[in-house]
Parts: structure tokens; sequence; C-alpha cells
């Protein structure tokens, strides 16, 4: 009987054994499909903005005070040398306010004669006790009233000469008339725009670019600028200004040029190309579903070719106004994955499905 049970139990032992061991075996983990995109470089000097050459330091000249404009003796176009009138206005009731200052400064000045007159001859009598205290107090208090009111008729006939003079305005600087706002006749208010004054000698390059620019704009970045009838007429030029924020409508932001010498064909209101003037590295851009974050660095998965596995590097990127531009870590060439990029493993196996345009 014994021997016999040790039979049985051979292939019972066996059989069990057999089922643990398919038990363990799992199943193949399934290929995952997966959005992509082969990194390819950007010709940063490629990219090209349209503009037009304008005046660093303009001003608008108005008048201070409402009046009508009498002349205005320059035009569009008109060169205009420092301290020139360009425009005058009907001085009629400025000049009756000087003359009428002048007369109330002549009264306060006789009224303030009499009273110190008065004071002295108080300050005479008191001495032979032939007048009060009293009247001697209030000789003084006249005379001092009477001051005050001289002092006052000479600040309001020194406001009345001032305003005399803002019927007329004058260039501060020579330069060229771009505009004009009002035309003799016309009724002009106070700050309102008669003429605009643009220094010629100092032009720039104002451009208008969009988000997609390959590389990020900053202050002091070199562009070429070239004439878009002539471009073989080229001067360097470096980013002075440019806008806190894009135009709503067209999502452009404004950018100006600061020019080197602009030779005297750079005309304002010319039109002008501006490129990136000096030849820039290879620029990559990723989208922003792209990139993995963790403990403060920036991640990728790379497609590892022909095994077709994904592999986890660390790459260095600058934010971006359409997603992030790659500075360091990767090279053209590679294929990242651009979704997904939290659920994906170590050595994955995955399937292309598509590509991504950055």
């Amino acid at each position: 009987m014994t021997g016999r049970a040790t039979i049985v139990a051979g292939p019972l032992a066996c059989a069990l054994a057999l089922a643990g061991c398919q038990q363990e075996t799992k199943a193949p983990e399934a290929v995952r499909p997966v959005q992509s995109l082969l990194l390819a470089a950007d010709l940063a000097d490629d990219a090209v903005a349209v503009g037009v050459i304008e005046p660093r330091y303009k001003t608008n000249l108005g008048f201070r005070v409402l009046g009508r404009l009498i002349t205005r003796p320059v035009y569009v176009g008109d060169l205009v040398t420092e301290g020139q009138t360009v425009g005058t206005i009907d001085s009629t009731a400025l000049e009756l306010a000087v003359r009428a200052a002048k007369g109330q400064l002549a009264k306060a000045e006789a009224q303030f004669a009499t009273a110190r007159a008065t004071e002295e001859r108080q300050r005479t009598l008191i001495t032979t006790d032939a007048t009060t205290k009293q009247m001697l107090d209030n000789a003084e208090q006249a005379r001092a009233g009477a001051e005050a009111t001289v002092a006052r008729e000479q600040a309001n006939l020194t406001k009345a000469v001032e305003q005399l003079g803002y019927s007329q305005i004058k260039a501060d600087f020579a330069g060229v008339v771009t505009a004009v706002g009002a035309d003799v006749g016309q009724v002009v208010s106070p700050g309102q725009s008669v003429v605009t004054i643009a220094r010629p000698d100092i032009r720039e390059a104002v451009v208008d670019i969009g988000p997609d620019y390959p590389l990020p704009l900053e202050v002091g970045l070199p562009f070429t600028v070239s004439l878009q009838l002539l471009p073989a007429v080229q001067v360097e030029g470096t980013v002075r200004e440019i806008a806190p924020q894009a135009d709503p409508a067209t999502r452009l932001r404004r950018v100006r040029i600061a020019l080197s010498n602009p030779p005297d064909s750079f005309r304002l209101g010319a039109t002008v190309t501006a490129k990136l003037g000096r030849q820039q590295g290879p620029v990559l851009r990723l989208p922003a579903s792209a990139l993995l974050v963790k403990d403060g660095a920036n991640f990728v998965w790379i497609v590892n070719q022909p095994a077709s596995t994904v592999s986890l590097q660390k790459i260095d990127v600058a934010a971006g106004q359409t997603g992030a531009r790659v500075t360091g870590g990767l090279a053209p060439g590679a294929r990242v994955v651009t979704a997904g990029v939290h659920s994906l493993k170590q050595g994955q196996r995955v399937r292309i499905e598509q590509d991504q345009q950055p």
C-alpha cells in the first residue's frame, strides 16, 4: 500500500508544479501607440520681419490755452529750426488780460503807497500823544494788507504775461514736420496736437514680430536691416525696445531696432526688412505636452530605434510663447514622445502612430 501511494503522489506533485509555473508566466506587455515628433532645426537666420523707418524722437506740439489758430506756416515735410514759431492763435483776449493785470497792479501800488504814508504819519503823531495806539495798529494793518495785495497783483500780471506767450508754439529742436493736426481758422483746445516734429538724424526700424519667431525676443538681440526695394543696402542694429504685450487683434509685438549709422537712403517711412544679424545655432522647439517635470528638472521620452522602446532623457529648455525651446540635451533627428508622457515606463515598447508639428 505504501509503495502504491508513493507512485501516485509523484505524478500529482509534478502536475501541481507544472500548474504553478503556468500561473507565474505573465502575458507579454502590449505595445503602446504614441504620438511623437521628429526634431528638426529651425533656421533662425531665415526669419524675416517687415517694418518701416521711424524717428526715435518726435514731439506733438500744441497750445496750452484755448484759441483760434490764425497762422501755421509749416507743412508736412518742412524742415524747422530750434525755436522757430510753427503756430499762432488769436492773442486778443490774452493781451487784454495783461492790460487788466497791469491796471490792477497799478491800483494796488497806489493803495499801498497811501497806506504806508498813513502808517508813517501815525508813528510821528504817537510820539506827541496826538493819536492813539489803536490808530497806529490800524495803520500798520492797512499797510500790510496793501503790501500783500501788491504781491498778489504782481503774480497775476506774471501769469497773464506767461499765458500771452502761450499764443505761440515753437519747435523744441531742429527737425522735420511729420504731421499737422489743425488748420488755420480752427479753434484748438489746450493740449490738442497741431504740429508733429521729428528728429531725422536718429532713426530706427519698427517691425511687428509674431509668436512663432524661432528665437525669444530680448533687448540687445542683433539684426540686419535692409531696404525692401534695395536689399543690398544694409545696416546693423540691435533691439532697443519690445512692446510689453502683443496686439490683441494681430498677436504681433512691436519691436524697435536701433540702427547704427543708417545711410541717407533710410528715409523716414521707408519699408525695410529685418533678419537676425548673426548666425545662430540650430533652434529646436518642443510642444509643452512633451515635457515631463520631475524634481524641478525637465525630461522627455526618447524613442529608441529600431527597438521601438522609450528612454527618459533630461534636457534644458527655455520657455517660449508657443512651447519650449531646447537649449541643451537634445540634437536634431531625435524622436520625442509628445503625448501621454506621465504614463510611460523606462524601456517600454511603443508604436509610432503619427508625427506632431512643433
